[in-house]
């Protein structure tokens, strides 16, 4: 069973606060990323993109919010930077150019990084017995490979 946050050593609750601020900045890259495509989608299936696409940066941006606030709550700091988050995150931008189906493609990409980095996160919380953290990661990981799943439809 987990232990409150304050039974978690300084040590520990930096470990997940670092892997939940990868999560942080991936989820806050990719929000844009959802958001740029859903501005700049078109073609034969632009409503059902447009659609898929606000959904995904809808979702995305309360989950920023949520894993940030879980590293406020191990008193820790929580990167609030553009620039930083761009430069620790896995998932890149793009300029919205792309086709359809190359959109749908980097946002697949992008739900299996996040859940990765998620997946690490709940190791990471799990072995430091953060069970709040772990079920955190868990439930995200969950959602983003729904969304992959639901984007690799589109390809199929």
């Amino acid at each position: 069973m987990g232990q409150p946050v304050s039974e978690i050593s300084t040590s520990a609750r930096e470990a997940i606060a670092e892997a939940l601020n990868q999560a942080v900045a991936e989820t806050a890259v990719a929000t844009m990323l959802a958001q740029n495509f859903h501005w700049n989608v078109k073609g034969m299936s632009f409503g059902p993109l447009h659609t898929l696409f606000q959904t995904l940066y809808e979702d995305h941006f309360v989950a920023q919010d949520d894993l940030a606030e879980r590293i406020r709550a191990l008193d820790c700091h929580a990167e609030g930077q553009l620039a930083g988050m761009l430069k620790r995150s896995k998932i890149t931008e793009h300029d919205g150019h792309q086709s359809d189906k190359e959109m749908i493609q980097i946002l697949l990409d992008a739900q299996e990084q996040l859940s990765a980095t998620l997946s690490g996160l709940e190791h990471v919380s799990s072995e430091n017995g953060d069970t709040l953290t772990e079920d955190l990661a868990v439930e995200r990981g969950r959602v983003h490979e729904k969304f992959a799943w639901m984007l690799r439809a589109h390809l199929a």
